[in-house]
């Protein structure tokens, strides 16, 4: 009698498990756009590359949705929100590409993992919220594990390993706008917007920088881009219907391992013995304090990708 109208134990378990699996599933799409941009970065102007990864995005968004929900798709109560959500992302995206273009995959992942952390910056600083001792601390471990890798001063240092620094702020602003918006927005809504923000912002710079690509497999690498980046979002949709946020969470970084795991396959890269511990650093701490924005505020946390 008490339990009618409840989801079965084995059924909301399993529910929970898939919701993982599409997140891992989310991590490994933006793993392999990330290799991939970088794999062409050396060919393909950066602002054509970031035009096409977005079209595809917008088109293949439309062409999925149109048909099924019409145009009550593209209704919204906060049409300058949603703009402003897509500009925002359109210059993490600029961060990403130009910072791949000099960084190893797995490093540059790192890095702009930390944006969650920043994310406890911005409601201390700005939002004036209450952040408690155990999450400055978690700030102050990421923000060293990124010191780790970039290691100014040092050998190894190079100035575009301050880029991804750029990108964490974009998208951190990106994640605060989105968790608001979420409240009362459709998903599949913020998704179109987004979409299309960034190819119409795009399509301004793109007759000044289009070049014919001379080799097929050019032409065959974006348009991977784009599909690794439509089926990622798509993923993470699916994923945060079955699961809650702080569930999840935790498992967005294994897109580290991905992006190690791409940067040596492609490029034969193996991180150092330092870049490793900041890694791991990393990881660590913006694992823990992701969860615990997501369990306090519900605020809704997606993994950072161009």
């Amino acid at each position: 009698m008490g339990t009618a109208g409840r989801p079965h134990p084995v059924t909301a378990a399993s529910r929970v498990l898939a919701g993982v699996a599409l997140v891992v599933a989310a991590g490994a799409c933006f793993a392999a756009l990330d290799t991939t941009t970088k794999y062409i970065s050396a060919a393909v102007p950066l602002l054509m590359a970031l035009w096409f990864r977005y079209a595809f995005q917008a088109i293949a968004t439309t062409v999925a949705v149109l048909p099924v929900r019409g145009l009550s798709a593209l209704r919204t109560r906060h049409p300058k929100f949603q703009v402003l959500r897509g500009v925002l992302l359109l210059t993490s995206s600029l961060f990403a590409f130009a910072s791949l273009k000099y960084m190893p995959v797995g490093e540059f992942t790192a890095i702009v993992m930390i944006a969650p952390l920043a994310i406890t910056l911005l409601a201390a600083t700005v939002l004036k919220e209450h952040v408690s001792a155990t999450r400055w601390a978690l700030v102050a471990g990421g923000f060293a594990g990124s010191l780790i890798i970039i290691r100014p001063g040092g050998e190894a240092f190079h100035w575009a390993s301050l880029l991804p620094l750029g990108l964490v702020g974009t998208n951190a602003w990106f994640q605060v706008l989105t968790s608001k918006l979420a409240r009362t927005e459709d998903p599949v809504t913020m998704h179109l917007y987004t979409g299309w923000v960034g190819t119409l912002l795009a399509t301004v710079a793109l007759p000044f920088v289009w070049t014919d690509l001379p080799q097929g497999w050019l032409w065959a690498a974006l348009c991977f881009m784009g599909l690794t980046a439509t089926i990622g979002h798509f993923m993470l949709i699916l994923a945060y219907q079955r699961a809650p946020a702080a569930t999840l969470t935790p498992y967005l970084y294994s897109q580290i391992g991905f992006a190690m795991l791409g940067g040596w396959l492609v490029f034969e890269h193996v991180p150092d013995r330092w870049s490793l511990v900041g890694m791991v650093t990393i990881a660590i701490c913006g694992a823990a304090g992701a969860w615990l924005t997501v369990r306090e505020s519900r605020v809704r946390i997606e993994p950072v990708e161009p």
